[in-house]
């Protein structure tokens, strides 16, 4: 699944002209899309409706994806492993909409969700000139900073009173340019559709990031607003045949963070000094929770997402090292860092402004590298991995941050982001104290190991128990995990947090100052001197290669295109497009064993289906984390798929696009009617995404018979 951290692949002549971009590279802004790429490959050209339509038909989800608006009557569509965190907060014990599945025949039948919140993006401004204004060059780092975050947060806030609309004030080309993203914002989410894990998961960890697929990895959500169903001006109708082999498809989403336009230096540094140690702490946590979901099929529920997700990260974070392990990817990114850096210092101009930026990049690694360890514990909190200890800290953060003027706030506690932030802190999802506890004690061990168990804040962390005993005790007494007990404590301001007794929100207390003072050593000695140095490289990359650059992802809305084909992998023709044949054929050939299991409804299903349905296919679409979800259009910005993965070699796409094997995988839009007609029994639902009925659809009640998920949630659904 595409949950993943990205250079730039344009090379340069020595001179100043550039090259043109690798086929179908980009994670373009929609104020900035590739019209003449388009024009030129594809000879495709839209106005500018065409492009306002398909943005505005685009979704945001807070949980980390994307998705779109299908239907005149907000239905929303989106992957199952996107919508597994607010499945698996409207599960409960005997009742998991993960491994289950859910499907509301009429609209009362919708669930709502605990916590979620979706974006849809309504405007974008330049706001560059001012926050460069606020922050004249020469600034020193500290003072830089500050100002810059004053200006961000009051070019927010005015905007959202001014507006009513989340107002996001983005940086893109890490500092040469900032937008303000203006979203119109829904809470009101209610679950309509989720296939079971085995089918939108089918082949499990061995087959992510693999290809062929066999995957139906969607979920359905209904947008409502005063209590009913959301009419959106924009969505997206449905294509008649889908996709095929040759076909040109678009990609609208919110690809979550590339490392594309790094330095050479920072690649580096990330490559042997911070992936390692993030994928020791993955792999950690990957033990940890398969070892408690393996002691009960309860166990095995609460920690289903989070593990899942852990996986998923670990496999990614391996593939994007492998890319920067490999000789030929680093010397493309040397030989285009020294092409720049050339024409940079052929220019008088150009030279005096930015020459430097290279070596003030590396300077702010060597500071990264001597506080990572001392972030990642207090900051990240990898030293209390648990949701009290992040509840807590949030607890007394806010009220700390809320005492203050807007302008001097942390970026998460400013005006314009308090609705979103307090729908969090004031949910009501499950916190299960047993997985709390191992995780807490595991981290605590981590933090011990790794300072040195008689460090003193160590020591002060611990009060003389082991991890284990230490997070045993805070997670049995702390009552953070009480929704109302929060709003309570919170509501008494700074006095009751200073005077509360809670352990896990005197933990944080006590860990607080230490946490800040190495964010602000970050903020100010890392993050602005890498602000300020790749704002000049960015000047300088739009003095040599004009505006027809694409920023890093930032998880925002960006366009990405490409064509349905396949690819060659060692020695065999991939084909670009499987069918639900191979899909019956993969499980026959494992004899229908875990991760290769259908659904009992699949396996009864059968002979109702047509087997040369497609069902997965792959493109050359430019995608990463955070577009899972992503509507594919066609040429008429009709669906004809959902992105849910990319293949192995689309991994290095972290750093460097290359289409000559990677690919971006989808979900075909024919085989989700296809299952929804005929496996699962939602005619309703395809008629709606679809415009037409079908008589030969099977009945509901024999698909989700009696003492089904869809049967039992009602109580749920009024707790939501």
């Amino acid at each position: 699944m595409i949950q993943r951290a990205i250079l730039m692949a344009t090379a340069i002549t020595i001179g100043a002209a550039a090259l043109p971009l690798s086929a179908d590279e980009g994670m373009w802004l929609f104020t900035n899309p590739p019209k003449k790429q388009l024009k030129e490959k594809y000879g495709f050209e839209a106005n500018d409706a065409w492009y306002d339509h398909l943005r505005q038909s685009a979704v945001r989800f807070n949980s980390g994806g994307s998705g779109s608006f299908v239907s005149p009557d907000g239905l929303v569509m989106t992957n199952h492993h996107v919508g597994a965190d607010a499945l698996a907060k409207m599960s409960g014990e005997g009742n998991d909409l993960i491994k289950d599945g859910f499907y509301a025949t009429t609209h009362d039948k919708e669930i709502k969700c605990v916590d979620l919140e979706l974006n849809v993006l309504m405007s974008i401004e330049d706001v560059t000139a001012k926050v460069k204004a606020a922050v004249p060059d020469g600034t020193p780092a500290a003072d830089a900073e500050k100002a810059r975050r004053a200006v961000m947060n009051a070019i927010e806030k005015e905007s959202t009173d001014k507006t009513g609309l989340r107002s996001d004030v983005i940086t893109l080309y890490h500092g040469g340019v900032y937008h303000l993203y203006r979203y119109k914002k829904y809470t009101d989410i209610r679950l309509v559709f989720a296939p079971e894990q085995d089918i939108a998961f089918f082949g499990g960890d061995p087959d992510n990031f693999e290809f062929p697929r066999f995957d139906l990895d969607v979920c359905f959500f209904r947008v409502y607003e005063n209590g009913k169903p959301v009419k959106p001006e924009h969505y997206l109708k449905w294509s008649v045949g889908g996709v095929k082999e040759g076909d040109l498809a678009f990609v609208a989403g919110h690809p979550g963070h590339t490392d594309r336009l790094n330095t050479v230096a920072h690649l580096e540094t990330l490559r042997d000094f911070v992936f390692p140690k993030m994928l020791t702490r993955l792999r950690r946590m990957e033990v940890l929770l398969a070892n408690f979901g393996e002691r009960s099929e309860e166990n095995e529920r609460r920690a289903k997402d989070e593990l899942f997700s852990i996986k998923n990260s670990r496999k990614a974070r391996l593939g994007g090292l492998a890319g920067l392990q490999d000789p030929a990817v680093m010397k493309k990114c040397k030989d285009e860092e020294a092409a720049l850096k050339k024409a940079v210092l052929a220019d008088p101009k150009l030279k005096a402004s930015c020459g430097g930026a290279w070596d003030q990049v590396e300077a702010s690694m060597k500071v990264w590298k001597e506080i990572y360890p001392e972030y990642a514990a207090l900051e990240a909190a990898t030293a209390f991995q648990c949701r009290s200890f992040g509840i807590a800290r949030s607890i007394v953060r806010y009220a700390e941050e809320t005492a203050k003027p807007n302008a001097d706030r942390l970026r998460e506690y400013r005006d314009s982001n308090l609705d979103s932030f307090k729908q969090q802190l004031y949910s009501t999802a499950p916190i299960y104290k047993d997985l709390e506890t191992i995780k807490l004690a595991d981290s605590l061990s981590f933090y011990a190991e790794t300072f040195g168990y008689d460090d003193p804040t160590v020591q002060r962390v611990l009060r003389g128990k082991s991890p284990q005993a230490r997070a045993e005790e805070l997670i049995a007494a702390t009552k953070v995990d009480d929704a109302e007990y929060r709003k309570k404590l919170s509501a008494g301001g700074k006095k009751a947090i200073e005077d509360s007794k809670d352990p896990m929100i005197e933990l944080a207390r006590l860990v607080d100052p230490l946490a800040r003072k190495v964010r602000t050593r970050y903020e100010q000695d890392v993050e602005e001197p890498q602000r300020q140095a790749y704002g000049k490289i960015a000047e300088a990359r739009f003095a040599v290669f004009g505006t027809n650059v694409y920023p890093d992802a930032t998880f925002t809305l960006r366009l990405a295109y490409g064509d349905v084909k396949g690819y060659k992998e060692g020695g065999r023709q991939i084909p670009a497009i499987t069918t639900f044949k191979g899909l019956y054929e993969r499980s026959a050939e494992h004899k229908n064993r875990v991760p290769y299991n259908l659904p009992q409804r699949w396996l009864d299903k059968k002979s109702t289906l047509d087997m040369n349905t497609p069902m997965n296919f792959v493109f050359t679409a430019d995608i990463i984390g955070g577009n899972s979800g992503s509507p594919v259009v066609n040429r008429n910005n009709e669906v004809v798929g959902l992105i849910f993965d990319g293949n192995i070699q689309s991994l290095v796409w972290d750093f460097v696009y290359d289409s000559a094997q990677g690919r971006a995988t989808a979900v075909h839009s024919e085989a989700l009617i296809e299952a929804l007609r005929r496996v699962y029994g939602a005619g309703a639902l395809a008629d709606e995404l679809t415009g037409k009925k079908s008589d030969s659809e099977a009945n509901a009640e024999q698909a989700w018979p009696a003492g089904s998920p869809r049967r039992n949630l009602g109580s749920r659904r009024e707790r939501g």
